[in-house]
C-alpha cells in the first residue's frame, strides 16, 4: 500500500485515514490523513475524557513521529477537540494549526486552564496520595500551552487555504463560537469533509451551520445519534426545578462547558428571570475560564460577528444581577450559602475544577438541586449523576449523593438525530462513503442505520485506530 520514507511517513498511493480518537467515544477526536508523498494532517487534535481507559488513552506516545505531523485543522475550542495539542507539542509537533480567529482565542483559555488543572490535579493527588502514580506528573504544562499557540495560523471561515498538497475551507458549525466543518479537497480533486460538532438551529446566540453541499467521504459526529432534543420541555422544566429547590432552602448547582454552555446557561437564566418564572435569587459563575469565554462573545456581539444572530445586545450575556467568582476564596464562600442561590460552574462533565468543590458540598444535602445540562460522557461524573448514582468519588472520598439530579440534555448544542440527518439531506453530491463517528456505540450505531435506511447512503461505523483510503 505504501512504503515507509527517512521520516517515518508512509509514502502512500492513495490519501489514508485514521480514526485516532472520537470513534467509540465522544472524546479524544483525533483523525489522521496520510497523503501521497508523505504528508500529514491531523484533523483535530482532541483529548480523552471520561473512565480511566480512556484517560490512560492520552499518555501513549502518538502512533507516527509528531515531528512528522505537518499541519492540524481545529473544528473548535473544546478539550476533546484541541486539548491533547500541548501533548503533540510536548513529543515534537511543531507544524502550524488552521483555524478561525475566534476559536484561536478560546483555545488560549481553554489550554491554559486545562494547564493549570492538570498541575493543580497532580499537586494535589502527591499531597494527599491517592493517585497511583508517584509522583503524579500532569500530561503537558504551560510551557507546552505556550509552544502549541505559537502555531496557531488563524483562517476565517469561507477563506480557503492551502497547504501540504490540499485546499482547505471553513465553514460556520454553530456549535460554539468559531466552530467549523472542514472542506479538505484532495490531491486529485476528491473532497472529504470533516463535520467537528454540529450546531442546532435553535441555538440562542449562533446561526446555524452552513448547509452541506456534498463530498467524496464524510466524517459525521453523532453524539446525539440516537436522541432528539425536546426543545419545549427544558426550559418549564429548568424553572420547575429552580423553584422547587429555592422553596426547600436550598440552592441550584449547574456544572457547565465553560465555552459556550455558561453562555447560553446565562442567557437562559435572563430569560427565565425577565419574563418571571424563576425566583430571582442570586447567580453566581464561579469559573474564570467562563468569565474569560464569555469576554470572547461579548466581544463578537460588540464587533457584529457574522457568526451570531442578529440583534445580541450585551446585557443578554452581562446582566446587572450577574456575580462574577473570580478568588479562590470567593468561591469557596458559596459552598455553604446563607440563602438560595444559583451557581454555574465548570467544567461541564465534572471531571475537574472548582465544580468538584462544590459537589463535594452540596450533593449529601437533600435541599439541593444539581442539573445537568449537556452531554455526559460513559464515566465521567456528571453521567453517573444522571445515571443514579448512590455516592461519587471526589478527590479520593466518595461524597453520598442526597440532592436532587436534573438532566435536561435540551441544553446541548450538538445537533440531535433529526437535525443532523435534516443537515445531510441537503447534500447536492452524495458522499461515496459516510464514517459515523463521534458518539457512544449506540448512538452511532443508530445514526449509521438512519443514513442508510432514510438516506440510502452508505454508512460505517469505524473502530479505533482504524486505517481506511479515501
Amino acid at each position: 500500500m505504501g512504503h515507509m520514507m527517512p521520516d517515518g511517513r508512509s509514502g502512500t498511493r492513495s490519501p489514508q485515514l485514521t480514526f485516532l480518537g472520537g470513534v467509540g467515544t465522544v472524546t479524544g477526536s483525533k483523525f489522521l490523513l496520510e497523503l501521497p508523498g508523505g504528508d500529514r494532517v491531523l484533523l483535530d487534535c482532541g483529548l480523552f475524557q471520561g473512565g480511566r481507559e480512556l484517560r490512560r488513552r492520552n499518555w501513549a506516545t502518538f502512533p507516527v513521529p509528531a515531528s512528522s505531523v505537518s499541519a492540524i485543522v481545529l473544528s473548535h475550542a473544546h478539550l476533546d477537540h484541541c486539548g491533547y495539542l500541548p501533548g503533540l507539542v510536548r513529543q515534537g509537533f511543531s507544524g502550524s494549526v488552521h483555524t478561525t480567529p475566534d476559536t484561536a482565542r478560546l483555545a488560549a483559555i481553554v489550554l491554559r486552564d486545562s494547564a493549570r488543572l492538570m498541575a493543580d490535579e497532580a499537586e494535589h493527588a502527591n499531597t494527599y496520595g491517592w493517585s497511583k502514580h508517584r509522583p503524579a506528573l500532569p500530561l503537558y504544562d504551560d510551557k507546552d500551552v505556550e509552544k502549541a499557540l505559537e502555531l496557531f495560523v488563524p483562517l476565517e471561515h469561507e477563506q480557503p487555504a492551502y497547504l501540504d498538497g490540499i485546499e482547505l475551507c471553513l465553514h460556520r458549525a454553530g456549535h460554539i463560537l468559531g466552530s467549523s466543518w472542514s472542506e479538505v479537497t484532495l490531491p486529485g480533486g476528491a473532497v472529504l469533509v470533516h463535520t467537528g460538532d454540529l450546531g442546532r438551529a435553535t441555538h440562542p446566540l449562533l446561526k446555524p451551520p452552513v448547509p452541506f453541499q456534498g463530498a467524496d467521504a464524510l466524517l459525521v459526529e453523532s453524539t446525539y445519534g440516537n436522541r432528539r432534543h425536546d426543545d419545549a420541555g427544558t426550559l418549564w422544566t429548568m424553572a420547575a426545578a429552580i423553584n422547587r429547590t429555592v422553596h426547600r432552602g436550598g440552592s441550584v448547582l449547574i456544572p457547565a462547558f465553560a465555552v459556550d454552555r455558561t453562555e447560553v446557561i446565562i442567557y437562559r437564566l435572563h430569560q427565565l428571570r425577565r419574563t418571571g418564572m424563576i425566583a430571582k435569587v442570586p447567580v453566581y459563575v464561579d469559573s474564570p475560564m467562563g468569565l474569560a469565554a464569555r469576554d470572547v462573545y461579548l466581544e463578537a456581539i460588540a464587533s457584529g460577528s457574522p457568526e451570531l444572530r442578529p440583534g445580541l445586545t450585551r446585557d443578554v450575556l452581562d446582566p446587572g444581577w450577574l456575580r462574577e467568582l473570580r478568588t479562590v476564596e470567593e468561591s469557596m464562600s458559596v459552598n455553604e450559602p446563607d440563602q438560595p442561590s444559583i451557581i454555574i460552574s465548570a467544567s461541564g462533565m465534572a471531571s475537574g475544577g472548582r465544580v468538584l468543590h462544590h459537589l463535594r458540598h452540596l450533593l449529601p444535602d437533600p435541599r439541593m438541586t444539581v442539573l445537568i445540562v449537556g452531554f455526559a460522557a460513559l464515566g465521567t461524573r456528571s453521567r453517573d449523576l444522571v445515571d443514579g448514582t448512590s455516592s461519587l468519588k471526589i478527590h479520593g472520598h466518595y461524597v453520598p449523593v442526597r440532592a436532587e439530579i436534573v438532566n435536561l440534555p435540551g441544553f446541548s448544542v450538538h445537533s440531535d438525530a433529526d437535525e443532523t440527518i435534516a443537515w445531510l439531506r441537503t447534500a447536492r453530491r452524495p458522499p461515496r462513503v459516510t464514517y459515523v463517528v463521534h458518539g457512544e456505540p449506540d448512538a452511532a450505531a443508530a445514526l449509521r442505520g438512519r443514513i442508510h435506511d432514510e438516506l440510502g447512503r452508505h454508512a460505517v461505523v469505524p473502530a479505533p485506530d482504524e486505517h481506511v483510503l479515501l
